[in-house]
């Protein structure tokens, strides 16, 4: 068994998509999809976006505007996961002094997420 099997077997399915959706920005946005599904949402304090159409565009205009100085600064402050919630708080100063993102994880997508940045 590889070391990256044994890790997966050992981490909840919540914490599998939470650590895989970290990752996948550095991929781009196919592999972000792949943790949502058809009934996913995001709420924003902007909005809602539903459907894979909608988060879709609400990440193509989040990766539009992260330059390579943004990705540079960008630092995870804190993970929990309980159960089938995560909770990530993030900056990247000073673009985003703090931002936070929940997720409800279930049958191994991300079927409600909210995100708020703090300016």
């Amino acid at each position: 068994m590889s070391n990256s099997a044994a890790v997966s077997k050992s981490l909840s399915i919540t914490e599998q998509v939470f650590q895989h959706h970290l990752g996948a920005f550095a991929k781009g946005i196919d592999e972000l999809m792949k943790d949502y599904a058809d009934s996913s949402i995001i709420i924003t304090p902007t909005g809602n976006h539903s459907g894979l159409e909608e988060i879709r565009a609400f990440f193509d205009g989040f990766l539009a505007t992260a330059t390579p100085e943004f990705w540079s600064a960008f630092q995870v402050t804190g993970q929990f996961v309980t159960d089938d919630v995560a909770y990530l708080t993030w900056s990247a100063t000073p673009f985003v002094p703090m931002a936070t993102d929940t997720m409800v994880v279930r049958n191994a997508r991300i079927a409600v997420q909210t995100f708020t940045s703090f300016q």
